[in-house]
């Protein structure tokens, strides 16, 4: 059974390292970013702003496109939607699943940001704060890609080659001065371990309705122009907007409920 486990993680590896990796582009994460600065309470949020160039996001050399392979999970490969008995810690999803490598590693690398941000806040380390801030911003709102978290990632299982980067990254480019994000006001996270997970569940129910609007887009367009992205952005653009306007809400409510688990100590 060991063997057999270490050659299918193997294997999934192999399968992972040919599959797009998952990002959502620099226009996107710049969006959400800042959104997520006012989302927050006024105990935290002057810290942010007086800082907000610090972090790779916002900052003016801006910031390149992520192309780890482990920003996703593809949950739809093991268990139906709506996923209620994912394991909660890496190990036992593991142990459970032989396939485990080939899903990706974004909720465990979004509880470990995490972790990493409280001890930085409890350092007062203005500079790790910011960085590890920037960080679990970036994994958040993969969690809110209904592309990151599906075997059928880059439309291949739907005929729609290529969506991943049309949608997590050419249309936030494109519609980036219209990127008016709505987000919800910061708030504690009872269990932020498990707050990825209900994440994930809202944004997935959204994959249906993507595809198919894509498809149509696709279909009635003579390539991937300027017609293509502003038809995408009449269709999909709502979609995208709303995704990151959630995304924006958590990361600040990640980023409030680390400070206050670090004592809410007092930053400059």
């Amino acid at each position: 059974m060991r063997l057999f486990r270490r050659v299918m993680a193997a294997v999934a590896a192999m399968v992972l390292a040919a599959t797009p990796a998952l990002a959502f582009g620099p226009s996107a994460h710049r969006a959400v970013s800042e959104a997520a600065i006012g989302t927050l309470p006024k105990q935290l949020k002057p810290f942010y702003k007086d800082h907000r160039f610090q972090m790779a996001a916002l900052s003016l050399d801006g910031l390149p496109e992520d192309e780890a392979v482990e920003r996703r999970f593809a949950l739809d490969k093991v268990l139906a939607f709506p996923f209620a008995d994912v394991a909660r810690t890496e190990a036992a999803f593991k142990e459970k699943h032989a396939e485990a490598a080939a899903i990706g590693r974004l909720p465990w690398l979004v509880q470990q940001s995490y972790a990493r941000l409280v001890e930085a806040f409890k350092a007062k380390d203005t500079d790790k704060i910011l960085a590890e801030s920037d960080v679990l911003a970036g994994l958040v709102a993969e969690a809110h890609n209904p592309l990151a978290l599906t075997r059928n990632a880059d439309g291949q299982e739907t005929g729609q080659h290529g969506l991943w980067m049309r949608f997590s990254v050419r249309l936030p480019d494109a519609a980036q001065k219209k990127l008016d994000l709505h987000a919800d006001a910061a708030h504690l996270l009872d269990r932020p371990d498990d707050h990825v997970f209900s994440m994930m569940t809202s944004s997935y129910i959204w994959l249906d309705n993507l595809l198919y609007q894509e498809d149509i887009v696709r279909r009635s367009s003579s390539g991937f122009g300027e017609i293509y992205y502003d038809t995408l952005d009449r269709r999909v653009g709502p979609i995208l907007r709303d995704r990151l306007s959630a995304a924006a809400s958590d990361v600040g409510s990640y980023w409030y409920t680390a400070w206050t688990a670090a004592g809410r100590p007092e930053l400059k």
